[in-house]
């Protein structure tokens, strides 16, 4: 029938591989350093000398302006709103060299502004960043100085800045290309990440700093991580009351969400591209609706149909089936937490079916016919068949997507905050019945402001989906056995 061979990496051999490439460096280090021309051994000091010393002075001024740029911010610390970059930003990233701030100042009659300790930590770690740029770009001059030396000892003329552009419009185009998404992931992604994750380990705490009229905080190191297991701190009850039924009903929509639609899925390709059946088209004109009406709309639209004073109410109380509405999706604290959750896995298959159906439909045009011929002649049945080739082959194409779709469903936040906004509600907490932790994040950070706490739960959640992503791709079949299925 359908078989996947094994072919396992050697992983022990790749952590080797690494090791020696970590060692060949170092060693390239010092060969640069004792082989290296007068220019080669200036570049270590002053970027770009290699370069002019062997006359390719566009690329030497570039990286000398490079250089200096660099040293001018960390020497100088130019500040935006008081805030300075630089050597300075270094220091203040302790949080201790804080001033307050609002007073009047009788002399030039304005406000003096105090210290703004959100900005301290970003440009902190903005300048350790443009600290590892320098680095970066301090390697780049030494190995071009040493190239040019390699080219002349065989007689080869350097490069010109101009041969460079051409290099990267041909040779080196994916450097090209790559670098700007390389950039804008380290602006937009990146270092954003890194400023969450540093609020999780602070005071920050937006009604706390209302109260004292300031913009300051300090680190607290892992006070924010213990209040969710001892309850200390302003949200410290809440965090340890809720967080764990908030991640176990987080999970439990996961697996739920995930196997209804990729199961349905695939039940509802292999119903439409069945032999003889007519008007496909439609069938699938039908279902792809969902995905052409933007999901928030189709969510916002279930909303008002199952709401209180809904259509769906309306019609089961004229017909004499409720005497009351039904609070389908929990928008009251009244209301029934078990239904709510049942509704919005339910509601949740009808936006999410039609992906898996039209990624599993192009899967089983693709299976080799060959593997259903060779079991009708063993005898095997259609069921037997189902089990044994299709499914088999089409979780081995989809193991990627599954995985993808389950840490989608994870962070969800859509489906849940459109459709039940975490209810019910209970008294004196913001993680409500139908909360998972992304929503539950978003209420804590944007209606109640303690940041800190709602990092805290943002490292959580990256935690558990991180571990859950490396783990089961690492595992699977996909990534093991890649192009073995026969």
């Amino acid at each position: 029938m359908a078989s996947i061979t094994s072919k396992a990496p050697n992983h022990k051999t790749n952590q080797l591989s690494v090791r020696e490439r970590a060692g060949k460096k170092l060693s390239d280090f010092g060969k640069r350093w004792s082989d290296g021309s007068l220019g080669t051994k200036l570049s270590h000091f002053i970027f770009g000398a290699g370069n002019f010393y062997h006359g390719q002075y566009a690329k030497g001024l570039i990286f000398l302006l490079v250089q200096i740029g660099i040293l001018a911010l960390m020497i100088f610390c130019p500040s935006i709103n008081g805030t300075p970059y630089g050597w300075k930003a270094l220091r203040n990233l302790s949080l201790t060299h804080v001033t307050e701030g609002g007073d009047f100042d009788p002399l030039t009659g304005e406000f003096t502004s105090g210290s703004d300790c959100k900005l301290m930590v970003l440009f902190g770690f903005v300048t350790i960043a443009m600290i590892i740029i320098y680095f970066m770009v301090w390697n780049l001059n030494i190995n071009s100085s040493y190239k040019a030396d390699e080219e002349k000892k065989i007689g080869k003329k350097p490069a010109t800045f101009k041969e460079d552009l051409r290099d990267l419009l041909d040779g080196k185009f994916h450097v090209l290309m790559l670098t700007p998404t390389c950039i804008a992931a380290a602006v937009f992604t990146i270092l954003p990440t890194i400023f969450m994750i540093a609020l999780a380990f602070t005071t920050y705490n937006s009604q706390d700093m209302n109260d004292l009229g300031t913009n300051l905080f300090h680190w607290n190191g892992l006070q924010n991580f213990r209040a969710v297991f001892t309850g200390e701190g302003s949200l410290g009850v809440e965090i340890k009351n809720r967080f764990l039924p908030v991640l176990g009903w987080t999970f439990i929509w996961a697996i739920f969400a995930t196997v209804t639609c990729y199961f349905g899925g695939i039940i509802l390709a292999l119903l439409i591209n069945k032999k003889g059946l007519k008007g496909k088209k439609i069938f699938r004109t039908i279902f792809i609706f969902t995905i052409a009406v933007p999901q928030f709309i189709s969510l916002l639209a279930v909303r008002n149909l199952l709401g209180e004073y809904g259509p769906i109410n309306s019609m089961l109380m004229d017909m004499g089936v409720t005497k009351a509405p039904i609070g389908f999706l929990g928008l009251k604290p009244t209301d029934s937490e078990r239904l709510a959750k049942f509704m919005v896995i339910l509601i949740n298959m009808w936006v999410g079916i039609p992906y898996t159906m039209l990624m599993t439909s192009g899967i089983l045009m693709n299976i080799p016919a060959d593997l259903y011929e060779a079991a009708r002649v063993d005898g095997s049945t259609t069921t037997k068949m189902f089990f044994k080739i299709t499914l088999p082959y089409v979780i081995f194409i989809t193991t990627p997507y599954l995985i993808s779709s389950f840490i989608g469903n994870i962070n969800s936040f859509n489906t849940i905050f459109l459709l039940t906004g975490g209810g019910p509600t209970y008294t004196g907490y913001q993680a409500g019945g139908t909360d998972l932790l992304v929503t539950w994040l978003y209420k804590v950070t944007i209606d109640q402001g303690s940041y800190n706490t709602g990092a805290v739960i943002g490292i959580f959640t990256f935690l558990i989906t991180a571990t859950i992503t490396l783990v089961t791709y690492r595992r699977s079949r996909a990534y093991n056995e890649e192009d073995t299925f026969q």
